[in-house]
Order: structure tokens, then C-alpha cells, then sequence
């Protein structure tokens, strides 16, 4: 049994805002074993909110795709051994890597070859393209923590140690969610129909998406004069994007913007165009009906074309085995295209799709939190 006399000292690495989530409530799950446990790493507001103590600022690490993330390069490399040498010194029980592979990975190799344990948390989709990188995996880390039962099964064809922990937003998401409560707190009307926006969490995603979502919605509004449009934006870094891009565009419609509430928005709206991401789990957990629309610069494009061989990028369709969402990437991500599809969601049925969601929303709720907080005290014990 670990001493409980003994302040538990953990590193720990996010990337973006959906890490952010997941290391709160693994700190708080953490916590309520070692009320004296000490975190420090990178961390998102969530995390510094709980005291966990950020060497460097979360957006660093906030790039998206193989372009955009070239032009970082001579940045990441500088914090990654900023932090190697850190935590080298800080006398670690356990260092946790929370999603971002590219960089975490990388770090946690180096301080699994220093002696340091360590933990991936949120398996990279190698089951998707480039399977030779579980190997890369392995030697990085000693235990990899899995949303998703069939990225367990995977990895255990290659003995490499994995725990399916269910998802963290399956528990804090109930079954069924109030639209009417949202639409009220939300400050918006509960007998028109809705569109939630949502043009993705990164710079880089504002800047290929938001004129196409926003034609989009000019296209909707002669179709549908009555649907009103919500959009959810994580910062006021985002909001500043967004709106520049929609006074530009489209001055005259009457977008409702809202910072940091992805979740009520998605709650209070009939119907969700949203960017590639965890939004799109979000989306399905809430059980709206969804359009996923997404792009990269044309480099990326070129690159994403020939490298990406999964059938899928939206884990609703990964989860199901099947397009029960619209996916629109790439060439295919055009304003015609999307206002095609969101108008079937519009005028169809969508019982099907939501059914599934519900189902999907059953298999991954397992108190993910205290699963993955046990397994990173196990692994301490262990080793």
C-alpha cells in the first residue's frame, strides 16, 4: 500500500481544453484517496483551478495539424526538455500525459528512460493508421488509460498494457437532457427552432471554418427565416475570431455567441454543426442530432488524404462502426454540402441516429475518473 503519509508528487501534460477536463477530474478522483497529492506540469484552467501547478501555458502546446505544427517546432522542442529536466529533478511518483501524443509521447520516453513511470491517458488512434506507432507507445510509456473498449482490445493483440476506463463525459452527461431548461438559461426563446454553431476550439480551426459554417447559416436563414443560431466559443480569443469573421461575412444575421458553454448550447439547440473533435462525443452524449464539418490548410489537406486510413473521424461513427453522422472533411467540407445535410436533419427523422446515441452513451459510462485514478495508484504500487 502507498504511504498515505506521504504527499503523493505527479506530473502531469494537457494540451488542450478536452485535457484540461480529464485532468480535473482525475486530480479531484486522485485527491479523494491522497487528499496531499502535489500536481504539477502544464495544466488548463480546470486543473490550476484545483491547484495543480502550470510551468507553461496550455495554448503552447494547442496546435492542430502537420503543417501548423512545424512552424512550433523549435518552441516544443525547448519546452519538452525544459520540462524533462524538471521533472528529472522533482522526484516524481508517476508522470500522466493527458491526450497530445505527439508531444507527450515524446516526453513521456524520456522520463520512462530516466526511471520515471509513466502514464498515456487517452489512447492515440493507432488503431486508425500508422499501427506501427504502438510500438513507439510501448517503449514510452507503462500504462496507456482507453475511453473506448475496442482500443483495449487493440492493444492487448500487441501485449501492450492498456485499461478501458470508460469516458469521463458519459458520467457527467445524463441520459436525457433538458432543452427547454438550456434554452433559459441560455436567455433564448423555447418555442423557436435552433442551430448550434460550434467552428472548433483552436485558431487554426476558426480560421479554415468559420466562413463556411457562417455561409452555411446564411443559406439556412433564407430556407429557414424563424431558425435562430447559438454558437458556442471556448475564450474570448475565439469569440474576437468568430465575430470578426461574422461581420465580415454575414453582419446581418443575428448570431446569439456564448464563451465557454459548449454543453448548454448544444443542450438548448434542435440541431448541431460542429467541427471534427470531442465536441462531436458531446454532441452524441447530449443526443443532438449533428453535421460534422471539418478542414486543414492545403498542406495539411494533401498530407491528411494520403496518410489518414480509418474509415471515420467523428467518434460516433468510430464507436458505431457506421456513418450515423454526417461527416463533411476536406473537399467535401463545402458550404453546399453542409447546408445539405443540416437541412435533412431539419426536415427528416433523426430517431435512428438518436437511439444509437443513447446506446453508445450506455457502453462507455463507467465512472471513468475513479477508474482512471485507480489505475495510475495501482501502477505506483506496482513499480
Amino acid at each position: 500500500m502507498l504511504d498515505k503519509s506521504k504527499p503523493l508528487n505527479i506530473g502531469i501534460v494537457v494540451g488542450e481544453l478536452s485535457g484540461d477536463t480529464l485532468g480535473e477530474g482525475l486530480i479531484k478522483a486522485i485527491r479523494e484517496q491522497y487528499p496531499n497529492a502535489h500536481f504539477v506540469g502544464i495544466a488548463g484552467p480546470k486543473m490550476k483551478a484545483l491547484g495543480c501547478e502550470s510551468l507553461f501555458d496550455m495554448e503552447e502546446l494547442a496546435v492542430m495539424g502537420l503543417a501548423e505544427v512545424l512552424g512550433r517546432l523549435p518552441r516544443l522542442f525547448k519546452i519538452k526538455s525544459q520540462l524533462v529536466r524538471y521533472f528529472n529533478a522533482a522526484d516524481l511518483d508517476v508522470f500522466v500525459g493527458i491526450d497530445a501524443p505527439d508531444f507527450n509521447l515524446r516526453l513521456e520516453r524520456n522520463l520512462k528512460d530516466a526511471g520515471i513511470t509513466t502514464v498515456h491517458y487517452v489512447s492515440p488512434s493507432v488503431w486508425a493508421w500508422r499501427q506501427k506507432r504502438i510500438y513507439k507507445i510501448a517503449q514510452a510509456t507503462h500504462l496507456v488509460l482507453a475511453f473506448l473498449p475496442f482500443e483495449k482490445a487493440f492493444y492487448d493483440r500487441f501485449n501492450v498494457p492498456c485499461e478501458f476506463i470508460g469516458h469521463t463525459l458519459a458520467d457527467a452527461i445524463p441520459l436525457s437532457s433538458d432543452k427547454n431548461e438550456a434554452r433559459a438559461a441560455l436567455g433564448l426563446e423555447t418555442e423557436k427552432r435552433w442551430l448550434a454553431v460550434l467552428p472548433g476550439s483552436r485558431g487554426s480551426e476558426l480560421k479554415m471554418l468559420s466562413r463556411p459554417f457562417i455561409e452555411t447559416c446564411q443559406k439556412l436563414h433564407r430556407r429557414y427565416p424563424d431558425l435562430g443560431f447559438v454558437v458556442a466559443l471556448v475564450n474570448d480569443k475565439r469569440r474576437a475570431q468568430f465575430e470578426a469573421a461574422w461581420q465580415e461575412i454575414a453582419p446581418e444575421l443575428d448570431f446569439k455567441l456564448f464563451d465557454g458553454t459548449a454543453r448548454t448550447v448544444i443542450t438548448a439547440a434542435d440541431a448541431v454543426l460542429l467541427a471534427s473533435g470531442t465536441v462531436a462525443l458531446e454532441c452524441m452524449l447530449v443526443n443532438r442530432p449533428m453535421v460534422v464539418g471539418y478542414r486543414f490548410n492545403a498542406v495539411t489537406n494533401f498530407l491528411a488524404k494520403r496518410l489518414v486510413k480509418t474509415k471515420y473521424v467523428s467518434l460516433p461513427n468510430i464507436l458505431a462502426d457506421d456513418e450515423i453522422v454526417k461527416e463533411l472533411l476536406l473537399d467535401e467540407c463545402t458550404v453546399d454540402n453542409l447546408y445539405r445535410e443540416v437541412c435533412v436533419l431539419f426536415d427528416g427523422d433523426n430517431r435512428l441516429m438518436q437511439n444509437k446515441f443513447t446506446e453508445i452513451h450506455q457502453l462507455i459510462r463507467k465512472d471513468a475518473d475513479k477508474q482512471a485514478a485507480n489505475a495510475v495508484l495501482n501502477l505506483i504500487e506496482r513499480l
